[in-house]
């Protein structure tokens, strides 16, 4: 028996509930080709998506699904394209029918923490899409807000900023110096302490480790 994958379930169940609680639509599922089977059917009737700058999203292939199915898909991390186009890019992510995106960090007790460079995430994920698809590994469930806030600084920052070649102090140290680099990715920290009023959220966790 993998005890690790059995002591993820267990969190990840309670997660889910205090979720739900809060008012989002969450599940539990056990791996990348069930979560995206899953999310395909849950999105089908959509017409327009944005995607965050999100590895996980893409290990599960879904722009590919979709752009199949003939669906419009605004993805900025599309090759080829200029930084104007890339800017207008993230700027439909907020107008598209649906967005998806990961989340950096999910609280057991049910909030789910994001910091963006940008914004178009943090922005795309509250308020504009009618429907948002949060999907996230179980290595980003945190114990409490204030853990999953450390993660996000301890883990996720200092791995993000060196996948990306960012010359801040993170990613040469692997440890945050709340710094004042240009390239500083952390500029924007936005908590869903509930669903928003008017955004459908769905949360998708999947027993397995993803992004960072």
């Amino acid at each position: 028996m993998d005890f690790s994958n059995w002591l993820w379930e267990k969190k990840g169940e309670k997660t889910v509930k205090n979720l739900q609680k809060h008012g989002f639509d969450a599940r539990l599922l056990p791996d990348l080709e069930t979560a995206a089977g899953a999310i395909i059917e849950m999105i089908s009737e959509y017409e327009s998506f944005g995607f965050a700058g999100s590895d996980t999203t893409r290990r599960l292939g879904l722009p590919e699904s979709l752009l199949q199915m003939g669906k419009t898909v605004y993805d900025h991390w599309q090759e080829g394209i200029s930084a104007e186009e890339s800017l207008n890019i993230r700027k439909m992510q907020s107008r598209a029918d649906c967005f998806l995106c990961s989340a950096n960090a999910i609280a057991m007790t049910g909030e789910i923490v994001n910091v963006d460079g940008v914004g178009n995430r943090t922005n795309a994920m509250s308020f504009g899409p009618k429907k948002v698809v949060v999907v996230a590994g179980m290595n980003k469930v945190a114990k409490d807000l204030d853990r999953a806030l450390d993660r996000v600084h301890e883990i996720a920052a200092p791995m993000r900023s060196r996948s990306l070649n960012m010359d801040t102090p993170c990613a040469k140290t692997g440890i945050c110096a709340d710094c004042n680099s240009e390239q500083r990715i952390c500029r924007i920290t936005t908590i869903l302490h509930r669903k928003p009023m008017l955004t459908d959220i769905s949360v998708v966790l999947i027993n397995q480790n993803l992004g960072f």
